[in-house]
């Protein structure tokens, strides 16, 4: 499995229903800017408290920030970490909201 997802293919597995979550790992601030709706929000410094608890490593998991870059570091991690089907949505919430869904705002 690729490391980084694109926008439309994030796009198609959820219109097809896969059974997948999204990890929203942005600060609390972000968040209340702009969302996809049923994001799991875990800002970026607290993955490593939380990830044992709140994700299951066996589930393909998308990882979202703003333009890509934190969303790269939280999969490579996860990686390590033995999640093997986490990926990161390459271009974040801002190429989401630039080419799937304008009503998600833009900051």
């Amino acid at each position: 499995m690729d490391y980084e997802i694109s926008v439309t293919d994030l796009k198609a597995l959820k219109d097809s229903g896969d059974d997948l979550a999204l990890l929203d790992v942005r600060e609390p601030w972000e968040v209340q800017t702009a969302h996809i709706a049923g994001s799991l929000h875990m800002p970026m410094g607290d993955v490593p408290a939380r990830f044992q608890q709140e994700l299951d490593p066996d589930r393909h998991i998308v990882v979202v920030c703003h333009h890509g870059v934190r969303s790269m570091n939280v999969t490579a991690w996860l990686r390590q970490q033995g999640f093997e089907k986490v990926q990161s949505l390459r271009g974040g919430i801002d190429r989401w909201s630039r080419e799937i869904d304008p009503a998600v705002p833009l900051y």
